[in-house]
């Protein structure tokens, strides 16, 4: 049992042991403070390239996770090469599957470029190779002689339909060979007129007529083909001529890539095929000009080059942070256009994600957003399993709208991807996600305190001057520096450790510059942080103002004067997220004889929860260890805590509890000007809790406004005097003896200073009431036995 003295209730911070007056002389600070354990990770994770081997950087909230993840990725980046460029072309044989074609970095441009100035020269060149005289020299000679064999052979057909009394006349259906009778052509009505005799001789020379020139026929039509086939010679000669020195000029360039020869191929083999579409120039004489140019342009498209990948100006791999990871952000996606209210695309509207920017490097990403954004988890984990990347509509891969469209090649995939979340978020994938564990190997684990020793107090000086750089803020005096750093151990509740969630350090370090500037200083003295931290609990403290509204004016009900049996005042922390702090409550405590054991109020109307369960059992084993031994426990007790409306959890007030039990069971009363937490086991050992500077500082703040005595204070673990980082208010009342701070051990300890009597009058006094309280059931089983024999 002890009474803590007021150097012990918080950590000061000398700011004689700074080497400086302000910050404006000191350095700012590179890297991180207090993460040796996740630097160490991270330097492991990034280096193994192993498959699997992704990161998980897990942490609470404002440690600089995102920052470290950032600042740690660039640095080892920016050694490893630059990845391949890629590209998507037109696949000539199956249109809707397009081609990707990765290219060293900076040639994915060049190509693309290149194959632009190939189609600009084409739409120049064909046409003019087309319209050129020696062009039309070589077809119209080629005409010429097809035309002079096809004309001799019409000749000696005219000669064979007039030798079997025919002429032959060209009409809208072909040619048809008319009767000739005494040199007159005749019609179908004088055809008709003629006798039966004369007609079945015209239609037995017709049909020796058509077998004889059948072979006429053949030979003209074969001329035809000749011709066609010639001219067509042609065309591919002249559109090779074209065509092929810049086809040649292109392959030089890239005769290094395979899978570029292979397409300029194909271009050439299309190009050839199609040269009607280079050599048609009546776009203006058009009934609807702009359909044509669409449509050219369109047709000309298919030679163009998707640069999918441009990494033409990246300096070592990539480093892609994704801050809106939704599906096609992320995968990827294929754009649609309109076209006269249809939906149209082509692999030109193929678009990258974030897996295609970052591959080759590092793809950092938010695992709450990835998580909460449709089927990104499931595609992620599929496409580091396969490690490929395949680009598709998200309605299609997941069988939920099935519509025609493009089917790019997947591409290879080499990146490492880095998750931030919560440790939270970090367990439940591991738990519930067997793919999680085997792809994310390598956890980083950013800690939420670290050490307060000299190193880390500079760090922190030269933290705050970095902001002050960064952020164009006041330099700091040392005093200021000094409070900042007391403010950091009051966050992480140890007076021997320092807060690594800086980003709530950052916001005091603006509010307190503000402050200075208000106050028209140059730098940023201890008064100001003393200034932000009270105006930020000012902004958010409203609801616990109310609650000392509410126990000044006995709404609620509590005593911080005077003494009574089976009543003793608990201390709870309630958290509002921006905000905590300390809530005493009465707990009372009624015992008489029974078989019931102690029973917990709250459990039985369902408003406590299992860990408060439990230390009101273990307050039985306590009873039943100490005062049992002898006979029976006999005990009815109820445990109540006083006007709670929104139920209880955790075990800090289980030491309150047995407090009041006892004082019930000696009768002994209990000073109500001290409150207690803690926890204790079944030998009657006091254990930590948590929220010990809420729960005194909330207390202090009721006796306050009630009237300090000069006779009140708080009862805490022994175990929790490090975690005492109070308010300068409660130290200087502290100091002054207007209120008292008492660590313990045991029970006993606790007992002895609510009571002010020896531990062993108490004991004697509850062995005796629970003797009576056994001597009372006995003694009525017996009358009650006999009245049954009777």
């Amino acid at each position: 049992m002890k009474e803590l003295s007021a150097n012990e209730l918080k950590k000061y911070i000398d700011p004689n042991l700074f080497n400086f007056e302000t910050t404006e002389t000191i350095k700012p600070l590179e890297g991180l403070i207090g993460q040796e354990r996740a630097k160490e990770s991270m330097e492991f994770g990034l280096k193994i390239k192993q498959k699997g081997y992704n990161i998980f950087i897990t942490g609470l909230t404002g440690t600089g996770k995102s920052s470290f993840a950032v600042s740690s990725v660039n640095k080892i980046a920016s050694l490893e090469k630059v990845p391949d460029d890629w590209v998507y072309v037109f696949n000539f044989e199956k249109p809707s599957q397009p081609i990707a074609i990765n290219l060293r970095p900076g040639d994915g441009k060049r190509f693309k470029n290149d194959m632009r100035d190939f189609v600009e020269q084409l739409q120049r060149q064909v046409p003019k190779a087309f319209n050129s005289k020696s062009y039309d020299l070589q077809k119209n000679e080629i005409v010429k002689k097809f035309q002079d064999r096809k004309n001799e052979l019409i000749q000696e057909l005219n000669e064979l339909a007039k030798n079997f009394g025919f002429v032959l006349k060209e009409t809208k259906t072909g040619i048809v060979s008319i009767p000739v009778i005494d040199g007159k052509q005749i019609s179908n009505e004088e055809y008709e007129q003629l006798e039966d005799e004369k007609r079945k001789e015209i239609e037995t020379k017709a049909a020796n007529f058509e077998e004889k020139a059948l072979q006429i026929w053949k030979d003209i039509q074969n001329i035809d083909k000749e011709a066609r086939d010639a001219i067509h010679e042609l065309d591919n000669n002249i559109g090779l001529l074209a065509v092929g020195h810049l086809i040649d000029d292109l392959r030089e360039k890239y005769s290094n890539y395979n899978s570029v020869m292979k397409y300029l191929d194909s271009v050439q083999r299309d190009i050839l095929e199609n040269l009607d579409n280079f050599r048609s120039d009546d776009d203006e004489d058009s009934q609807f000009p702009f359909i044509m140019k669409r449509s050219k342009k369109d047709i000309f498209k298919k030679y163009s080059v998707n640069l999918f990948v441009d990494n033409s100006h990246t300096n070592g791999a990539p480093v892609v942070v994704e801050y809106n990871p939704n599906y096609n952000n992320v995968l990827g996606s294929i754009e649609y256009e309109s076209d006269f209210g249809v939906a149209i695309t082509d692999f030109t509207k193929i678009k990258a994600g974030a897996l295609h920017k970052a591959n080759g490097g590092y793809l950092i990403l938010q695992a709450k957003d990835v998580l909460t954004y449709p089927y990104v988890w499931d595609a992620l984990k599929r496409t580091l399993k396969t490690d490929k990347i395949a680009i598709e509509n998200v309605t299609s891969s997941y069988g939920l709208l099935s519509i025609s469209s493009l089917k790019p090649e997947p591409i290879e995939l080499n990146v490492k991807v880095i998750l931030i979340g919560t440790p939270y978020l970090y367990y439940i994938l591991y738990n519930y996600d067997d793919d999680f564990k085997k792809l994310f190997k390598v956890k980083v684990d950013f800690n939420d305190v670290m050490e307060l020793n000299d190193e880390n107090i500079s760090k922190m000086a030269s933290f705050i001057k970095k902001h002050c750089i960064e952020d164009k803020l006041r330099p700091f005096h040392n005093t200021g520096v000094a409070k900042v750093i007391e403010y950091s151990t009051r966050i992480s509740e140890d007076q021997n450790k320092l807060t690594t969630q800086f980003n709530d350090i950052v916001e005091i370090l603006y509010e307190s510059n503000i402050w200075a500037e208000i106050d028209e200083s140059e730098v940023v003295m201890a008064k100001h942080v003393e200034k932000a931290i009270k105006e930020k609990i000012k902004r958010v403290n409203m609801i616990e103002e109310k609650y000392i509204d509410y126990f000044k004016d006995g709404i609620f009900l509590i005593d911080v004067e005077g003494e009574k049996v089976g009543i003793v005042n608990g201390l709870s922390v309630i958290d509002l997220g921006d905000y905590q702090f300390g809530k005493p409550s009465r707990i009372t405590v009624t015992t008489y004889p029974g078989e019931e054991g102690v029973v917990n109020i709250e459990r039985e109307t369902k408003m406590s929860g299992h860990i408060h369960d439990k230390g009101v059992m273990i307050i039985t084993g306590f009873i039943g260890n100490r005062y049992a031994l002898d006979f029976p426990l006999t005990l009815s007790a109820r445990i109540c805590f006083e006007q709670l409306y929104e139920g209880v959890e955790g075990d800090s007030a289980s030491s309150t509890e047995l407090y009041g039990l006892l004082s019930s069971l000696s009768d002994i009363p209990i000073r109500q000007e001290i409150a207690v937490t803690g926890s204790v086991n079944q030998f009657g050992v006091i254990q930590p809790v948590g929220g010990v500077t809420h729960k005194i500082e909330g207390f202090y703040k009721l006796c306050k406004v009630k009237g300090l005595t000069g006779r009140q204070g708080v009862i805490i673990p022994e175990q929790n005097a490090i975690n005492l980082v109070l308010d300068d208010e409660v130290i200087d009342a502290c100091k002054s003896g207007k209120f008292h701070i008492y660590t313990v051990k045991t029970i006993d300890e606790g007992m002895e200073i609510l009571t002010g009597e020896k531990m062993s009058v108490i004991n004697e006094k509850v062995k005796s009431k629970l003797k009576s309280f056994y001597d009372i059931l006995t003694r009525d089983k017996e009358s009650s036995n006999k009245e049954r024999n009777v």
